[in-house]
């Protein structure tokens, strides 16, 4: 299977939003992740390239298939996990997942039944195969989007926002169900949690405000920053302070009081502690400095 080639891809809303600014990426086989905030581009770029939309300019090739011209092929190969879907509340799992197996061209009765149940069985939902799709639990239904979005062996997979709103338990369900698919397979993961990335995704890009701020591994970014983060407990009135003497990345709290880190080639002394960097670092490190 050929890398997912992005080239140049820009995209401007009627309301004057410039939702993509020549996005280039390349996208090899295996999970990538996609990590941007909310209205960062991330589902503008997930909708053209699952043919869902036009752009004003650019190119998006798969092997020899030019996404945005053939369009009627690359659904035939593209499974598809949008960030909302419907689902039919009075069907079961079953009859629907077989009505869509329908649509995607699989007509022969036995060879379909054969493909729904062993999807059911892969995302662990055999045994409510003939429950009603509105009694499913949020997780349930994340896991019936991806059966669905699996349905005729997809060599393109994209997911959008999975995880969100599921428990901690739902959520390494879903790792594990996606970490195998992206054995053969090009799976694109587009989110705006830093862990999804983290635990599932070789390789991956950070975007906001519509460009491509970074690509790598998410190790070698990793790497990059190391040595460089420092972290120290203030007052919450300090923070604004703090903010214009130093290259602060993130904030939290602890106990009621703000911990932030900084970025830093040097030591900062002022009683800043060095710490182990993280893809958070990483990201908050990307989208700070991009937008401040």
């Amino acid at each position: 299977m050929n890398s997912l080639l992005i080239s140049n891809l820009s995209k401007t809303y009627a309301n004057g939003v410039k939702a993509l600014d020549k996005v280039s990426l390349t996208i090899p086989v295996g999970m990538f992740g996609l990590l941007g905030p909310n209205g960062a581009g991330k589902s503008t770029l997930m909708r053209t390239i699952a043919t869902l939309q036009e752009p004003d300019q650019g190119l998006i090739t798969l092997g020899e298939l030019n996404v945005l011209t053939q369009k009627n092929e690359v659904r035939k190969i593209l499974g598809y996990l949008p960030q909302e879907f419907g689902l039919y509340p009075r069907v079961s799992a079953k009859s629907l997942l077989e009505h869509l197996a329908v649509l995607k061209g699989i007509s022969n009765r036995k060879e379909r039944k054969e493909i729904v149940e062993a999807l059911l069985y892969k995302t662990n939902l055999y045994t409510d195969r003939n429950k009603n799709l509105g009694g499913f639990s949020g997780g349930m239904k994340r896991r019936f989007g991806i059966a669905q979005a699996l349905l005729a062996n997809p060599k393109l997979i994209i997911v959008d926002e999975p995880t969100a709103g599921l428990d901690p338990a739902e959520r390494n369900r879903f790792y594990n169900l996606l970490s195998e698919l992206g054995e053969n397979t090009i799976v694109i993961l587009s989110t705006h949690i830093v862990d999804d990335v983290k635990e599932l995704c070789p390789n991956m890009a950070i975007i906001n405000r519509g460009k491509v701020l970074l690509q790598g591994s998410p190790s070698k970014t990793i790497a990059d920053i190391q040595d460089k983060v420092y972290a120290k407990t203030i007052e919450k009135q300090q923070i604004k302070q703090y903010k214009e003497e130093y290259n602060v990345i993130a904030e939290k709290l602890l106990s009621g009081k703000p911990i932030i880190h900084i970025l830093s080639d040097t030591d900062p002394k002022d009683d800043f502690v060095p710490i182990k960097a993280e893809l958070s670092d990483v990201y908050f490190s990307q989208i700070f400095a991009k937008t401040e």
